[in-house]
């Protein structure tokens, strides 16, 4: 009885943990959305969403500093399509940039689920 009950408790155990490992991103709605957040100025983007991923990433309007932010605008998108996701690290040297990019498609991708 007991390892039948150890059994049950192993099974249920794997099952919560593998259920945890999906994509926060997973099951978006497919269309393209828009969002902005706060950097040095306010930074808007628009995602692109086809079969449930993110797949485009454009800062579309920012006044941010000139030469400090083009690492992040060329880098940050391309980064969070590859994993499509916005757990991808900052650029150094462009770290505001980059958290705004990010918080910014976290805000369009609240639209698409």
């Amino acid at each position: 009885m007991r390892k039948h009950i150890a059994l049950g408790l192993v099974i249920v155990l794997l099952a919560t943990a593998l259920v945890g490992c999906g994509s926060k991103d997973a099951g978006l709605k497919d269309g393209t959305y828009t969002g902005e957040a706060q950097g040095m100025s306010t930074v808007k983007v628009s995602v692109t969403v086809t079969d449930g991923k993110i797949s485009d990433v454009e800062v579309v309007e920012h006044n941010e500093t000139e030469g400090f932010c083009e690492p992040a605008i060329e880098q940050i998108p391309a980064a969070i399509v590859e994993n499509n996701s916005t757990d991808v690290e900052a650029v150094s040297g462009a770290t505001v940039t980059s958290e705004a990019i990010k918080e910014a498609v976290n805000n369009a991708l609240e639209q698409a689920k």
